[in-house]
C-alpha cells in the first residue's frame, strides 16, 4: 500500500498515539481476546493510531508467530478506524521478516526499532533501513534511541528513501533534533514527519512542539486515557496553563516514580491498566514487575490526576 495515506493519517492526529501493552494471560501466553479490548478501549477513547507490539507491546519478547497474531489481533479491534502501526527490529534480515508478518496480519506501517545490539556507523544504519524500506510496501518510521543514533545528513538520506515516511526521536537531544529538522526541511522539502518518543513523551512535548514537532507517543494513554486527552486538547489549543496543571501535578511525579527502577516505562504502566480493571496480565523476562509500593503510589497518582480535570472542569 502507498505511504502517502498512512502520512496524512498521521500528519494531524485526533488525539494521542496509542502504545497498547501486550496481554498476556496466566500461563504466560497472549491473551489475544483481553488484547483487541484493551485496543478496542483505546481507539474508542479516542487514539489518533494504534502502534502494535512496539516498546510498550514488549515487542522484544514476542516471537514471530505471537507478533503476528498480536498484530492480526489489533487490526481487528480497530476496525479499519484508526490505522495500525506494527513494530519491526533486530538485524536486517529478521526486521524484514517482521515486516513481511505485519503485513500480512493487515497492519498500515512500520515502526523500525533499532538494530539488535551492534553500534553501527551511519553508512551501515542507513543501509540497514533503506534495505528494510525496499523490502516492504508498508511505510515505515524509523526510531531512534540507544544503539541507532542519527546524524542530520543521514536523516536527511532516510527522508530521500522511497517508503520511510517519518523519524521518531527517543534520544532527547534537542539540539540535535533542530538540525535535523532544519536539515530535512532544507534539503528534502515535503511532508516528512517526526515524532517525539521519548518515555512519558508529555513530560518534554512542551520543548519538542517549540522545534515544531507535534506528534508524540503516549504511554499514559493505555491506563488513563482521559487524563492523556486532556494533556492533548491542552497542547492543540495552546492552553498552557492547562498543560502545566498536568504537568506539574500528575506527569512530573509519574516521570519520578518511573525513574525509580529499570523498565518500569512497561512494567508500570501495564499495572496502570491493571489497577483501571482490565487484566493484561504481567510483563515476561528479563523485566520485572513493579514493587507493591511503587503500585500503591501510582493509584494515587491516577487518582490525583482525574482529580486535577475535575478541578479544572475538564469532563473525565
Amino acid at each position: 500500500m502507498p505511504s502517502a495515506p498512512l502520512a496524512e493519517r498521521l500528519s494531524i492526529p485526533s488525539g494521542p498515539l496509542f502504545f497498547p501493552v501486550t496481554a498476556f494471560g496466566p500461563d504466560g501466553s497472549p491473551d489475544l481476546g483481553v488484547h483487541r479490548e484493551h485496543v478496542r478501549r483505546g481507539v474508542e477513547a479516542g487514539a489518533a493510531a494504534v502502534f502494535a507490539c512496539c516498546g510498550t507491546g514488549e515487542f522484544h519478547a514476542l516471537t514471530p508467530e505471537e507478533f503476528q497474531d498480536c498484530v492480526r489481533a489489533a487490526v481487528e479491534a480497530t476496525a479499519g478506524r484508526v490505522p495500525v502501526v506494527a513494530g519491526a527490529g533486530y538485524g536486517t534480515a529478521l526486521a524484514v521478516r517482521y515486516a513481511r508478518l505485519a503485513r500480512e496480519a493487515g497492519a498500515d506501517g512500520l515502526l523500525a526499532m533499532p538494530p539488535y545490539l551492534v553500534v553501527a556507523g551511519q553508512e551501515g544504519l542507513l543501509r540497514h533501513y533503506r534495505e528494510l524500506a525496499a523490502a516492504t510496501d508498508l511505510p515505515v518510521v524509523v526510531y531512534q534511541r540507544d544503539n541507532a543514533v542519527f546524524e542530520p545528513r543521514t536523516v536527511a538520506e532516510l527522508a530521500r528513501t522511497d517508503g520511510i515516511i517519518g523519524f521518531k526521536d527517543g534520544v532527547g537531544d534537542l539540539d540535535l533534533m533542530q538540525r535535523i529538522v532544519s536539515a530535512v526541511r532544507t534539503e528534502v522539502p515535503g511532508g516528512f514527519l517526526y515524532f517525539n518518543g521519548l518515555p512519558t513523551a508529555e513530560q518534554t512535548q512542551l520543548a519538542y512542539r517549540g522545534i515544531g514537532i507535534t506528534l508524540y507517543s503516549s504511554a499514559v494513554f493505555c491506563f488513563a486515557p482521559e487524563i492523556a486527552l486532556a494533556f492533548h486538547r491542552a497542547l492543540r489549543d495552546g492552553d498552557d496553563t492547562a498543560a502545566a496543571r498536568l504537568l506539574d501535578g500528575f506527569y512530573r511525579p509519574f516521570v519520578e516514580l518511573r525513574a525509580q527502577r529499570r523498565g518500569y516505562a512497561v512494567s508500570l504502566v501495564k499495572a496502570g491498566v491493571r489497577l483501571r480493571g482490565l487484566d493484561v496480565g504481567e510483563v515476561r523476562p528479563p523485566l520485572e514487575e513493579p514493587a507493591e509500593e511503587h503500585v500503591e503510589q501510582l493509584a494515587r497518582l491516577i487518582e490525583r490526576g482525574y482529580a486535577l480535570m475535575e478541578e479544572a472542569g475538564d469532563p473525565a
